[in-house]
């Protein structure tokens, strides 16, 4: 399996015409941009969202070009502290455009099945999946491009499902 790099899939947002939605599935991240911010989170001496920069850009970018960026993020409840610190800087994304909703695991029907695993996957105008591949750490190994039209259509069915579900940000309280 060939797999590019987070720039590598960052670059499709060049690239796509109407919707790109992110469906997240793990309550952590090792993100290593992200280690800096996160620990001084958690010492208290603030949440900060300047390593969100380069994201915020892209995202107002597309946005600005009328195109929509959404996220679903299923989590465990109670959360986690790294999912805690995501929810405290998503004001950031919302600023920038991106639209985000929060599912709680326990309010996922019991027939949703995730494919590739429960890999957490970008759909890009229902055309295109980038599916991410983590190692046993968390860290993001990089994504897998799907274009195959019964699985993209699966992930389309999937997303607007959860999307109903899901929970706007400003109006979930963890």
């Amino acid at each position: 399996m060939e797999l590019i790099s987070s720039a590598e899939r960052n670059r499709l947002f060049e690239r796509f015409h109407h919707d790109a939605f992110h469906l997240e599935l793990r309550d952590d991240y090792s993100v290593p941009d992200e280690d800096g911010p996160f620990k001084r989170w958690l010492a208290g001496t603030g949440a900060g969202h300047s390593h969100l920069a380069p994201w915020l850009y892209l995202v107002g970018q597309s946005t600005a070009r009328g195109m929509t960026v959404r996220r679903v993020r299923v989590v465990t409840e109670p959360l986690t502290p790294y999912i805690q610190w995501e929810y405290t800087v998503t004001a950031a994304n919302q600023g920038a455009g991106e639209d985000v909703r929060w599912l709680p695991r326990r309010l996922l029907p019991v027939d949703v099945v995730f494919p590739f695993g429960g890999q957490d996957w970008w759909l890009f105008d229902e055309r295109l999946l980038a599916v991410g591949h983590f190692d046993q750490a968390g860290r993001n190994l990089g994504s897998q491009i799907i274009e195959d039209a019964p699985t993209v259509t699966q992930c389309a069915r999937l997303r607007d499902r959860l999307w109903t579900l899901a929970v706007p940000h400003t109006e979930y309280t963890p």
